[in-house]
This record gives structure tokens, C-alpha cells and sequence, in this order.
């Protein structure tokens, strides 16, 4: 019997699934024909037939038949078939989650506004949006979700743990939370709401551009040009590129953000499980090739932040400012199941343009400051007008 066919949705999740919702991060935002499209039953390991000895068994034993509904079953066999991998990228989504994954790439969510990983086994919040119920509630990159509304965050992957913290607008969810320098555990309750995630934010600092991207979604491209533009406009000399709580999104979004500041050279480079390398070059015709940039990062800059800061880094386009990066370099594929549900598979690690794998360690600013806010953007800003002046610019941190 033949499988019905699959697709596949290329994305390179840049870690973090939001807990109002999941934006992915990836290649391209199109549909593709799975490898899965041509193999049969026949195909699968001879223990997978023990699935259907186990569905048959319960079939004939189970005291209460009308509790045996197949679609769930299957679902949950799926899911703990993926969990088994042990990889924390790696995860099976419902039906429910695959189409909020496809609608948040747009970037409106309803839920707290945080962005969510999964490090050394645990459920960590990767950055709080600005101006969300999460920011304001205090949370802060590293925390760590032990419980959502009392259940246990210990056995959840990534998507089970989003789908239990989103809900409407108004309502409410209480975590238990644990930072890092803290005795106790401690609770947060918030109330959810509407969120709508404005890729691109600029403003002026006198002659300077303050250009912050806060994710990687499918109008970053069109909103950081704009942005560009009027920055020259207003006669920009300098661009403080703000990636700081950046928890990653589409991999093309960020090769075109990254190409604005390039002429030439690779941008990142793609490995596959069979050791085959894809790189992603620079396109051309970018308009930010020639202006000095300072690029922020901290904590919560993750994935295709990391490509992009990687990128002007290693071809030595710009210095990073700020403290390490999350680190996540890790490729997934999305394939889309026949009954709507999906699996996010992990298939490939991405490198700098260097040959630099970042798992696990993340980038490492040439400034390393512990500089909050404005005090960074001050220092960054002087910085830049220091370069224009011909004055001499902090020594590098070796």
C-alpha cells in the first residue's frame, strides 16, 4: 500500500518556538516534494510492524472500545517516535500547531510574547518581546519554565509547552519560573493578549540609524530597506544594527538582510547529514555596502540572528558589541503530514562564513559589555561617531 504523499516545508528554525506561537525560521516559504513521496510500507524497519501488532492487541483486549480513537493514537505514536530521537529540534506538531506555525510566519500571535527553547533538557525562555505581557511582567532570557498553570514543564517538548502557555486575549496563565542567581523558584501570572511583532523598528540618534530587528519574518526584506531608506533620508552616517532578543525566523530573510552590508562572499554555510555542503552567498546590490555598522547582540540573539551577525563579523564587515549569543546552529525541515500534522526535522548545522560551528557556545562579541539599554545604544553610538571623526574606537578584547 502506498503512503499518501507528504510536503515539506524548508525552514532553518533559528531556535525558539514563541509561546504565543511558533514563527519558524527558515529557508524558503514554499512547499517542496518530500523524499518520503516514493516509499512504501515495505520500506519501514521490520520493528516498526510491532505498531501494528501493538494497535491490534488493543483492539482485541482494551475493556472499553469506544475510548480507542485511531487518529489519536497514531498521532501519540508519532509523537513519542519522534521524541525518542532526543533532539530538542526535533519535534512532532499537531494539526492545530502546523497551521498557527503557517499563519504566525505573517507575525501576529495571541499569547504573552515570549520566545521559547529548550537547553540542557529544559524549557527556557530565549527573549521577552518589548512592550509584551512578558516583558512587562519581568521576565528575562535564560529563565527557566518549570511549571505552566501547575503542570510540570519536564516532560514537554518545545511545542507542547507553547501550545499550553497561547490562548485568547484577556485570559490568563501563570508560570513558575526559575533565574539563574535566585534561592527559589518564583510565579508569574499574566494575562494574554494581541500581539503583533513589527520586524523593523528604527529611529534616529543624531547622525546615527538605530535599526533593531526583532525576528526574522516574511516582511523583514521590504521593512529593513525601508527602514534604510529613510535612515539616508535623514542623514544617516552610521548603523547601529540592534539584533539583541532576536530569537532567529526565515534563513532567506536573513542572507538578504545580511547581503545589504556585503559585496561579495558567503553569508553562511549549509551541511548536511551526509557531510554535503550548501553555501549561501551574498546577493548583490546591496544598499548598506559602504556605511559603518556596529552590530548588538546578547543572550537572546539566536539562529538567523547569529547567521547574520556571524556573517558581517567573519568577512569583516562589523564588529559585534554586547555579550554572547544564545547559540543554536542547527538546520530544520518541516514535513507536512497527510493528515495535516507535521514533523520538524532536524537535518543539517549551519556555519559562519569561517568554517565556525556556534552550537552550544554562540557568538562572541568583539565587545563583550555589560551595558543594559541605553547605555549599550549610548556606547554603540559613540562608537560609530568616533569612526566618522577619525578618532580612535575602543581597543578589541582579545
Amino acid at each position: 500500500m502506498s503512503m499518501k504523499k507528504n510536503t515539506v516545508l524548508n525552514i532553518v528554525l533559528v531556535i525558539a518556538v514563541l509561546l504565543m506561537s511558533i514563527p519558524m525560521t527558515g529557508c524558503e516559504s514554499k512547499f517542496l516534494p518530500s523524499d518520503a513521496d516514493n516509499k512504501t510500507l515495505q520500506d519501514l524497519p521490520a520493528q516498526f510492524m510491532e505498531l501494528s501488532e501493538a494497535w491490534q492487541k488493543i483492539q482485541e483486549t482494551y475493556v472499553d472500545k469506544t475510548k480507542l480513537d485511531p487518529v489519536k493514537m497514531a498521532q501519540g505514536a508519532i509523537r513519542g517516535m519522534v521524541e525518542a530521537v532526543g533532539d530538542p529540534y526535533t519535534e512532532y506538531y499537531s494539526p492545530q500547531s502546523y497551521q498557527s506555525t503557517m499563519i504566525e510566519l505573517t507575525g501576529q500571535y495571541q499569547g504573552i510574547g515570549a520566545y521559547i527553547g529548550k537547553k540542557d533538557k529544559q524549557i527556557v525562555i530565549i527573549a521577552p518581546m518589548p512592550g509584551s505581557p512578558a516583558e512587562k511582567a519581568g521576565i528575562k532570557s535564560g529563565d527557566m519554565i518549570l511549571k505552566i498553570d501547575g503542570t510540570s514543564t519536564a516532560q514537554l517538548n518545545t511545542d507542547e509547552a507553547s501550545q499550553k502557555i497561547r490562548g485568547p486575549a484577556g485570559t490568563k496563565v501563570l508560570l513558575s519560573l526559575y533565574r539563574e542567581g535566585e534561592k527559589e523558584p518564583f510565579e508569574v501570572s499574566l494575562v494574554r493578549s494581541e500581539i503583533k511583532v513589527d520586524s523593523v523598528k528604527s529611529e534616529m540618534r543624531g547622525q546615527i540609524a538605530h535599526i533593531r530587528i526583532q525576528q526574522f519574518i516574511l516582511p523583514t526584506t521590504s521593512d529593513f530597506k525601508k527602514a534604510l531608506k529613510d535612515a539616508y533620508d535623514k542623514g544617516a552616517k552610521g548603523i547601529i544594527l540592534d539584533l539583541r532578543d532576536n530569537p532567529g525566523g526565515i534563513l532567506s530573510e536573513a542572507v538578504d538582510v545580511a547581503s545589504q552590508f556585503l559585496l561579495r562572499g558567503v553569508v553562511v554555510k549549509i551541511v548536511d547529514k551526509d557531510g554535503m555542503e550548501t553555501v549561501q552567498k551574498v546577493k548583490p546590490g546591496g544598499g548598506a555596502r559602504d556605511i559603518p555598522v556596529i552590530v548588538l547582540i546578547n543572550g537572546g540573539s539566536a539562529s538567523a540572528s547569529e547567521i547574520v551577525a556571524g556573517a558581517l563579523q567573519d568577512n569583516e564587515r562589523a564588529k559585534l558589541a554586547g555579550s554572547k549569543s544564545f547559540g543554536k546552529a542547527s538546520v530544520q525541515n518541516i514535513v507536512k503530514l497527510a493528515d495535516g500534522s507535521a514533523i520538524k526535522i532536524t537535518t543539517a548545522h549551519y556555519y559562519t562564513p569561517n568554517g565556525t560551528l556556534i552550537s552550544g557556545t554562540g557568538l562572541t562579541p568583539d565587545y563583550p559589555l555589560e551595558l543594559k539599554d541605553e547605555e549599550l545604544l549610548k556606547w554603540a553610538e559613540d562608537y560609530l561617531n568616533k569612526i566618522l571623526s577619525s578618532q580612535p574606537v575602543p581597543a578589541l578584547v582579545k
